[in-house]
């Protein structure tokens, strides 16, 4: 079995158009992350390839990433950002997929004032022809966010997409309705849509989480869109504000559930993966 981290991120803080990076980010964030700083605890968690997902809101990081995956060979695939307004956005995405590490593009829902901007005439266009061209979609939306999601969904309904973060639910406060309701709807009407389980330490205390308070979210997760459509991600450095990379499997081993087979196991920790977004391993 290849090991497959499906999200985590590198940045180089001199590039210029991370907006939200800024040093009330913090010491932690507000740094360069390259692959030689993640590399040991890769190795350390026997993780062999991960998916980079992009990081900012630009065709350039896009292609910084790509660049990277160059001489990068633990990068497997890579999760760039499209301008769907952009009138050539069909262009640059044709640029974009003559990469053979170029994986699928982010849909930063989470960052839109009003989830239903995502519902615009041209994002609408743009996600129709990544469903016709089965290009692999992350879809970043917070719990708030699921009916919005929902509707998008049925508006596009072959899209090829995955839920980063199990859609972001209020662990930190112990709320697990309606985000379980939501998610389940959406695993049960949409046969196409995966779920990252990634993210989760991050929506916990920072610094007061404990392993028990994950387990009823990826229980639910795991019942809700069962075994062949759910892939671990780490999403590192952005866990590192909870906890190390470690950390981030440990807990997601506690919460797993007992009787997942051998093969299943493979699928959750890679195979799943690499089928979504048709890796060449």
């Amino acid at each position: 079995m290849i090991k497959i981290d499906a999200h985590q991120h590198y940045w180089k803080l001199d590039r210029g158009d991370y907006g939200w990076l800024t040093p009330k980010a913090g010491p932690v964030l507000y740094r360069d992350y390259a692959p030689e700083d993640l590399e040991p605890a890769l190795a350390q968690a026997g993780v062999a390839r991960t998916i980079v997902v992009q990081a900012a809101a630009t065709h350039e990081e896009t292609a910084y990433m790509l660049q990277l995956s160059d001489t990068t060979e633990s990068i497997a695939g890579v999760v760039g950002w499209l301008d769907v307004h952009d009138p050539n956005w069909r262009s640059v995405l044709e640029g974009f997929r003559k990469h053979p590490k170029f994986a699928g593009i982010r849909i930063m829902i989470q960052d839109m004032q009003d989830p239903y901007e995502s519902h615009h005439p041209n994002s609408l266009e743009a996600l129709r022809y990544l469903a016709e061209i089965m290009l692999p979609v992350d879809l970043l939306i917070t719990s708030g966010q699921l009916p919005a999601t929902i509707e998008l969904l049925r508006q596009v309904p072959g899209l090829h997409a995955v839920i980063d973060h199990i859609g972001k639910p209020q662990i930190r406060e112990g709320i697990f309705e309606p985000w379980a309701s939501l998610i389940s709807e959406i695993a049960k009407s949409h046969p196409g849509v995966y779920c990252k389980l990634s993210g989760m330490l991050t929506e916990a205390a920072h610094d007061d989480w404990k392993p028990e308070q994950f387990t009823a979210y990826v229980r639910h997760i795991v019942e809700a869109f069962g075994t062949e459509r759910i892939m671990f991600g780490s999403d590192w450095p952005v866990c590192l504000l909870a906890g190390s990379y470690q950390d981030v499997c440990d807990v997601l081993e506690a919460a797993l559930p007992s009787s997942l087979s051998e093969r299943e196991r493979e699928a959750l920790y890679g195979g799943n993966a690499a089928s979504f977004y048709k890796l060449a391993l």
